[in-house]
């Protein structure tokens, strides 16, 4: 986590494109431990496994030990753990890692190992290259092996800052990183994070990682987008995440917060959307935040009985670790056990620009159906305005494919969208979803965007009809 440069929203829009599908089922050599299928992250017992937990900044505070026993008090299924190469800060070393080990598993906590000394790669100028994480993990590599099942290793955290130079070789370095660690015995799943700071806001992990994907040979990689101020509307939101479910290609949100000095993230939307998606969560932080992000702690002075607001937000509110978390089942937790695997053809390549068929789908009221739309006005300026809606699928059903149709009364007129295509007939609009955003999950949600010229008033629409019934 670190300050990072907010993107112009428009720009985001107009620089989607595709990405590509790919699925495998893992290999036998990766059994021992967690595997990858179909997009889904499993544990060894061949249990699905949502990441519910927190990150802990364990290099520079080695003697809060306690804090694993204390984020698992709260409800937390997973701890992300800080851990340095020696380049940037004071390396942990072989010891240090086997007993980080030892406390997740004595707290019943799957760990998510890290090496922060990438952060920033190309424009912080101590960082490390991903090659240089790899060094790291083999001279550790004796206190992970056979801990398959308990630890992910996560290679490097935001590898690369905003240089277009180093972004541009994100997905080599990626994947030759991914390659060398199994070259080296390493058949743990293993986490990589997006560059720009991890936010991606140049979508070059969204749109390479298929390739990376397959460069690993037991296909046991996770991807890890970082969530701040690049992810403040719920379309940027549901838009990113549900490109990879489309794809079948595994992603969990490895940071968030509440706030940030880059801008707002929307972190009721990144808990919402997650949970509707099966998708996994880590928060930052747990406690000793400085460099004026201190308001990203959960807890004051690593007390969990001082929670702060962030931390009330994430353990204890709506969609929240507490309400969401399940113990890895390796652990002796009740998960059921997740239907059978099989391979699956490679899907074609998805385009916001192609639309699925709109499908009917009769939802649970012949006059009012289960739904709920939210139209929001994300920027406005002289002639034009950027919009967002976000549909909320509130039954018992789930939808899979839509339509959503409204009136405008004020001459508005939609130029250009991401998350779905659109007719425009006068003032009568119709959307229909993307192939990314045709299913809606009983109580998830899918959202989209656009831009719109307007002139004079820009009225909010009074009333959206989905599938042929209104929505409150």
């Amino acid at each position: 986590m670190r300050l990072r440069s907010q993107i112009t929203l428009a720009a985001t829009a107009v620089l989607a494109v595709v990405v590509s599908v790919l699925v495998a089922v893992p290999s036998a050599s990766a059994a021992a431990g967690f595997t990858v299928s179909n997009g889904r992250l499993y544990d060894a017992n061949g249990n699905e496994f949502v990441m519910r937990g927190v990150s802990h900044a364990h290099t520079w505070y080695p003697s809060q030990t306690g804090s694993f026993a204390n984020i698992k008090a709260l409800g937390a299924n997973t701890v992300r753990v800080v851990l340095a190469t020696g380049d940037q800060w004071a390396k942990n070393d072989t010891a240090d890692v086997a007993n980080v080990v030892s406390l997740c598993k004595a707290n019943r906590l799957i760990c998510v190992l890290e090496a922060h000394d990438t952060t920033g790669y190309g424009e912080a100028g101590a960082a490390v290259s991903l090659d240089r994480a790899v060094d790291y993990w083999l001279s550790i590599k004796s206190a992970l092996v056979g801990q398959e099942k308990y630890v992910i290793v996560n290679i490097g955290n935001e590898p690369y800052g905003n240089n277009a130079a180093t972004v541009a070789n994100w997905t080599t370095d990626t994947a030759n990183a991914v390659k060398r660690l199994r070259a080296n015995g390493f058949e743990h799943t293993i986490m990589v994070d997006a560059p720009n700071w991890g936010q991606d806001w140049t979508f070059t992990m969204r749109d390479n990682a298929a390739t990376v994907f397959a460069a690993d040979p037991q296909k046991n990689t996770v991807f890890s987008i970082h969530m701040y101020g690049v992810f403040d509307t719920a379309a940027e939101v549901d838009d990113y995440l549900n490109r990879f479910v489309a794809a079948k290609l595994p992603i969990v949100v490895g940071e968030f917060g509440f706030n940030h000095s880059d801008g707002n993230p929307d972190e009721d939307t990144i808990m919402a959307t997650t949970t509707a998606l099966k998708i996994g969560y880590l928060g930052w932080s747990w406690s000793g935040n400085g460099g004026g992000v201190e308001y990203l702690d959960m807890v004051t002075n690593f007390n969990p009985a001082q929670l702060t607001s962030w931390g009330e937000r994430i353990f204890n509110g709506a969609n929240g670790i507490r309400a969401t978390a399940k113990e890895a089942s390796v652990y002796g937790g009740t998960a059921s056990p997740s239907p059978s695997r099989t391979s699956v053809s490679p899907s074609p390549s998805r385009s916001s620009a192609s639309p699925s068929p709109s499908r009917s789908v009769t939802m649970s009221d012949p006059v009012l159906g289960a739904c709920k739309v939210t139209y929001t006005v994300v920027g406005q300026w002289p002639g034009g305005f950027q919009g967002e809606v976000r549909i909320a699928n509130t039954g018992t059903v789930a939808v899979s494919g839509w339509k959503l149709t409204w009136n405008y009364i004020n001459g508005q007129a939609i130029n250009q969208m991401w998350g779905g295509s659109y007719t425009q007939t006068g003032g009568a609009v119709a959307v229909t979803n993307a192939a990314y955003t045709a299913p809606i999950p009983a109580g998830g949600a899918v959202s989209f965007g656009f831009l719109s010229s307007w002139n004079g008033t820009n009225a909010t629409p009074s009333s959206f009809i989905l599938n042929g019934q209104w929505c409150s």
